[in-house]
Parts: C-alpha cells; structure tokens; sequence
C-alpha cells in the first residue's frame, strides 16, 4: 500500500472555489443553492471529477475532496443539514474516479474552519466537534487516505478539529494521518490575533503527520511563519499559498501571481525550509500546479 511517507516531497492541488467559477456547470446543478460548491458532488459530480483529474495531469500527487464547508453548521446555511454522510461520501467517490489508475496519487479530505469561530463566541466547542466529529467519520469511512484540517483561523477550532480527528482516526482502526494548515493574514497572525509559535506550541504534542500555512496570502508572505517552523516544528511542513493577494478589478477577486512566477517562489520555500507538501490555495489553477511540478522536479526539501 503506497504511503505519505514513501515520498520526501508531494506536490498538492490548487484551488477549488476559483476554479469551478471557470468551468461549465450545468444551472440546474445548484438547485437553487448557489454558492454551496460541495452540493455539487451530489448534482454535478462529474465536473468534481473533471477537475480533480485536470490537477493530477498537472502533477498532483495529493488531491482534496471537494468537502471543505461539508459539516452540517455550513451546510444548514443551504438546508443541507441532514445530509453530510451523502455529500462527504460523494465528495471522496468524485476524487478516487478520477484517481482510478493512479496508485501514486492520495485523497486528502478537506475539512475547513467552518463559518463560526468558537473564541467569538459564535459557537460552542460541542457543537463545533461534533460537526466536524460527523464529518470526518463520512470521509474516513468512504476511504480517504488523510484528513486535512486547513484554513484554520482560530486556534481553538484548530484544537477541537484535530482531537475530533485523532478521535476518528483511532475508532477507524487504521492508518489515516492527520495534515493542519493554518491561515496567517497579512497582519503577521491568525483572524484571532494567534501567531505561529503559539500554534507551535499548542500542537506540538498531538501526533499530527504534517502542519504548515495555506491561503491570505501568496508565498513570499509565508516566509516568516515557514522559518519559524523549520527551527521548531518536528515533523513534515506543508504550504500552499494563493496566486499573490487577492484584488478587485471590475467587481471580480483576481490574483495576479502567475504559474512562473508562483512555482520560483515555492521553489525557495521547499529549499530554504524545508517544506515537504507544496501546493496552491485560492487562484491557482492547474498550470500553476504543472509549473510546480516541473520546478520541483529532483528537488529535495531542506532537511533540519
């Protein structure tokens, strides 16, 4: 059985949102639930497909399900409280089609920060854990090969998200590692005011395979946090920035870093500090991912 671990540096996908709003989805596909990209996997889940498959010829070796606001605190934003398992479960077959001959290539399971931040009071840890807890449990039973907890902006959510998953993972009864990725805005920490050695520090004893910093940002933002962790974090580093910080041209969010541009910048990253999962957050497409790919190729991450 192929493993994380067999690979010294995985080359992850790019962005879901800002891709789909590209593609051709059928209107119908929404049902009047515009917005809610993870209903997809149950009306369109070919396009899911299409575009999982777009990112592996690119170069991925880790794909994300198309699951990120698929708990049940999102989902009732949509009516579609009532059905996680059925969208989680379509969100993990939409992926391993697209995988089918590809032993090389891993299923991560998106699971994001939700849209109530606990240390606002905007909801109570119980109910947070226990729709990520019915969340997770619908990924890891339709056979993901990791759970990835990224876009984290609290660090309470970030905290119950992962004992949720570790909970999980060890009712499963085999081998899913748990990956955390952490948002950093331009200010320097996360939405709560929480910088990167807290998060360090607070993680550090919870067996997680892999931490790093994804979204806000493009890369060379993400330098400082990536150095810290390259000093104090033990284990695998993950990054995967946006395509430069987001502007409003015409009324539309662009980010203007291009595929080129993108790959050089991680391509310091990886070799400065040591990041082992490298990817793309909002704005990259597959091209930037092939440009990675390409860039990366032979190349070994710093080692501490």
């Amino acid at each position: 059985m192929p493993r994380l671990d067999d690979h010294p540096l995985l080359i992850l996908d790019g962005a879901c949102g800002t891709n789909l709003q590209s593609m051709s989805i059928p209107p119908d596909a929404w049902q009047g639930r515009e917005g809610c990209n993870e209903w997809l996997n149950v009306t369109a889940p070919q396009v899911i497909e299409e575009l999982h498959r777009r990112f592996i010829w690119a170069g991925a070796r880790i794909i994300e399900t198309n699951s990120f606001g698929a708990n049940a605190v999102v989902l009732a934003e949509y009516g579609l409280q009532d059905r996680v398992a059925e969208i989680n479960r379509a969100a993990v077959a939409a992926a391993r089609r697209a995988a089918v001959d590809r032993p090389d290539v891993f299923v991560a399971g998106a699971v994001g920060p939700g849209t109530k931040l606990p240390s606002l009071g905007h909801i109570g840890v119980e109910e947070l854990e226990g729709a990520l807890r019915d969340q997770m449990s619908a990924l890891v039973e339709a056979g993901v090969d990791a759970l990835l907890i990224e876009t984290c902006q609290d660090l309470l959510q970030v905290k119950t998200a992962v004992i949720a998953a570790l909970d999980v993972v060890g009712r499963a009864g085999r081998e899913v590692p748990v990956m955390v990725s952490v948002t950093m805005e331009a200010s320097g920490t996360m939405l709560v005011g929480t910088d990167i050695g807290a998060v360090c520090a607070t993680l550090e004893p919870f067996p997680i395979y892999s931490l790093g910093l994804n979204c806000a940002t493009g890369p060379d933002a993400m330098e400082s946090h990536l150095r810290y962790l390259a000093d104090n974090w033990p284990r695998r580093i993950s990054c995967y920035p946006n395509a430069g910080l987001p502007e409003i041209e015409g009324g539309r969010t662009v980010y203007k870093l291009g595929p080129g541009p993108f790959a050089a910048a991680m391509r310091r990253l990886v070799e400065r500090y040591g990041v082992s999962i490298a990817g793309g957050c909002c704005g990259t497409t597959p091209e930037h991912i092939a440009a990675l790919a390409r860039i990366l190729a032979g190349v070994e991450p710093r080692r501490a």
